[in-house]
């Protein structure tokens, strides 16, 4: 059974740091592209950032910021999220698509977590 589990979400105050985690099972994520994605209240969900085997990407909002990584052996991507942003409050997600995919919103659609919350405030 596919599956994809968020966590490190918390609050934090402006200019501060988080780093999310997405721990796989079911695949090995090495093989697949996986995807950030994040929803704030009465938005629409927009994408973050993504990581495949060749490639990593990251939204314009959030460039020299956030770090996409991967720990393969733990079958895991983080979110390493800095100076952040009172923008930056949303549901975070963790999303999956493959195998064998390169970076793009539409291509880390297959698989979703449950999201892990991010709240950025004084």
């Amino acid at each position: 059974q596919v599956q994809l589990v968020e966590s490190g979400g918390g609050s934090v105050q402006p200019g501060g740091s988080l780093r999310l985690s997405c721990v796989a099972s079911g695949f090995t994520l090495e093989h697949y592209a996986i995807g950030w994605f994040r929803q704030a209240p009465g938005k629409e969900r927009e994408g973050v950032s993504c990581i495949s085997t060749n490639d990593n990407y990251y939204a314009d909002s959030v460039k020299g910021r956030f770090t996409i990584s991967r720990d393969n052996a733990k079958n895991t991507v983080f979110l390493q999220m800095n100076n952040l942003k009172p923008e930056d409050t949303a549901l975070y997600y963790c999303s999956a698509g493959g195998p064998i995919r390169l970076c793009g919103w539409d291509n880390v659609i297959d698989y979703w977590g449950k999201g892990t919350q991010v709240t950025v405030a004084s």
